[in-house]
Parts: structure tokens; sequence; C-alpha cells
């Protein structure tokens, strides 16, 4: 089995290997020591400021989702969130059930933010802006330097989910001026799922500070204290994030951050290139380098995902909603090469002597 979908990716043998060891005890110096510098790797790679605190929480993307919605947001707040797919629509969904004002820039399915978009709202009072700057649904991937020239003229809180983009597109929290970043074990970490992690920056860090966030479990406060001696409030997914620690090793040693994004970049090229002979079109009019949306006009995206994995033994990503039909992904993240891009390619080639495809 090759696994092109976006998440959970195929690991590493080393990564791999950590899943087959008994889970440790995890209240010593050791895992503390361990914890934080998967801290400081993790800042490395998102290119925070000094400043900066990393939250890792048990529990999928939404989970840190909320986490930044109820510790940096509150109901005096003044909210824009871009919504072009399901995860955008998570982020209002979210505001809506926490009592934080919002106002959603809809997009078409596949669209992006554009400046004359955003002038709408310039000098307009809002305080915070959300972003999913991968639309994971649809492939999209927003242009990051547009949105944070927007927030810096109007002094807005920059909260940007790159959970399938993180280490595959690139992003640096200093330079776009982004509050807090968010990600995910199991996209271009490329370790089992199960862990979140949230990147905050100084003024994410006063609103936490002073914000009450009406929960337990996901307090980042309550977390805070607890990872300055590299721990965490409650048990957490220990051998995930030992495999989170190996992961950022190996790419620290394969060249860090931009070397990952190079790697990932080419593998996407290289897919495109290929699929361009057959008749289906990129559905993304700004891709990310994480996946490859692709749109057929057949109509038969389900059933090009259901026979790649019945009778080929290769995973795609279906879709759902109102473009399930048309549009399927191909993802580029985790441990692939253009080997496997090959075996693709090869089953496209074998479905279009069949007549599934075109």
């Amino acid at each position: 089995m090759i696994n092109f979908t976006v998440g959970p990716v195929q690991s590493s043998e080393a990564v791999r290997a950590i899943g087959g060891e008994h889970t440790p005890y995890f209240r010593t110096p050791e895992f503390s020591e361990m914890m934080l510098e998967n801290e400081a790797l993790m800042k490395e790679m998102a290119g925070a400021p000094e400043e900066a605190r990393v939250v890792f929480i048990t529990g999928s993307g939404t989970a840190s989702m909320e986490a930044a919605v109820i510790n940096s947001l509150s109901s005096e707040d003044k909210v824009l969130v871009v919504n072009g797919g399901g995860f955008g629509e998570r982020f209002s969904q979210l505001c809506t059930m926490h009592g934080v004002p919002h106002e959603d820039i809809h997009l078409d399915p596949g669209k992006g933010v554009t400046e004359e978009m955003l002038r709408e709202y310039d000098g307009k009072g809002f305080t915070a802006f959300l972003v999913n700057i991968h639309e994971t649904s649809t492939g999209v991937l927003y242009d990051i330097g547009l949105i944070s020239d927007f927030c810096k003229r109007n002094d807005l809180l920059l909260i940007v989910d790159a959970i399938s983009s993180f280490l595959a597109d690139p992003i640096d929290m200093t330079a776009y001026g982004i509050d807090v970043m968010i990600t995910g074990s199991q996209k271009a970490l490329a370790v089992p799922p199960g862990v979140s992690i949230l990147v905050l920056g100084e003024r994410a860090l006063e609103r936490i500070e002073r914000i009450d966030s009406g929960c337990m479990y996901l307090d980042l406060q309550e977390a805070l204290i607890n990872g300055v001696r590299g721990q965490t409030p409650y048990t957490p997914a220990v051998t995930t994030l030992i495999q989170i620690h190996q992961r950022l090793l190996e790419i620290k040693g394969n060249g860090g951050r931009d070397a990952e994004v190079a790697r990932i970049s080419s593998l996407a090229q290289d897919f495109r290139d290929r699929i361009s002979d057959y008749p289906v079109q990129l559905f993304a009019e700004r891709p990310s380098n994480a996946v490859t949306s692709l749109r057929t006009e057949a109509g038969n995206a389900k059933e090009i995902f259901t026979v790649l994995k019945d009778e080929y033994e290769i995973w795609i990503c279906p879709n759902g909603g109102e473009i399930g039909d048309y549009v399927f992904r191909v993802g580029h993240i985790g441990a692939l090469t253009e080997e496997d891009n090959t075996a693709l390619i090869n089953a496209f080639a074998d479905m279009r002597k069949r007549g599934i495809i075109g």
C-alpha cells in the first residue's frame, strides 16, 4: 500500500520503530529534556521569535484550533474568518460556539483571498484574523504575504492554522507577524495522529494570560506553566511525542525546514508535470505543495479513489460535499519518493486504458 493521502501519512523507518516499543513513563527528567528540545526545534522550524512558546496538545488539529479560539479570543473581539472550505468553516463554527463575534470572508471552493476582498475590511474595527492557510479540503494555499500585510496595517492578531502546510509550504512566524501557528503530528511531521501543536507569539501569550478559557483540558495557561519544566498537565500521547522528537531531528539533520519544504515541493511538481497529459485539471488556483487537488469532468472522482484503493493498493484523498463527485486529492507529504509517484502515474495509465480515466 502506498499512501498519498494528506494525513495520516507514511512515516520513516525510525519513526515506525519507536511505535513498536513500550511506552515509557513520562514524569521524568529525561522526558522533560526531550520535550524542551521539541519546543526549541518547533520554534526553529516555525521561524518563531525567541520569546515564543510551544504547547503540545494530545488531540487532533481541531483541539488546537479550539484551544486557540477560547484562550486568545473573547466576546470583546471582532474577528475575520477566511471561510473557503470545510476547515475554514470549522473556525467559524468555533467562534459561534464560544461567543466570539466574527464575520466570514466566503470564498468559492478552490479560490483564494484577493487584495480587493481584504481592502473592504480595512479600518472596520476588527481585532483578529483566523485563516487555515492551506484549505486542505480544496487544496488551495492562501497568500500569507497578502494576509500578513493586511493584519499588520490593521493591527490584527493573526491566528494561522498551518496543520497541513507546515513544513510543506514556506511559513515564518517572525517574517509574517503570525501570533499563533497551529500544526498537527500526522501531516508533514509524518508521525501518527494524536498530537496537535500551537506555537505562540508574545501578543498571543499576553492574551492567554488574561483570558479565562472556561475549559480544563484545553486551558493554555495551565499548559504553559507545565511546559516550563518540559511537562504537560495531563497524560500526553507519550509515544507520539517521542516520534515527533525523532522526526524533528531527522528534518534538522537533512538540512532543516527549507530543505524539507524544497523536497515536498519537488515531489509535488514532479507529480503535476506527469499528470498534465491526463484529462484532469488542477482545482486550486494556487495549490499548496502538500496536495494536488484534481477535477475530473467525468464526475467519477469517488470511483477513481475506490479503484486505486481496492485494485492498485494506493490511497488518495476523496472529497466530500458538493465537489465530492468531481474532485480528488493527491498528497505529497510524508515518506514518499518520486518512485512512488511513478507507481501512481502507472496506475492512472492503466486506468485510462480501462476507460476509468478519460
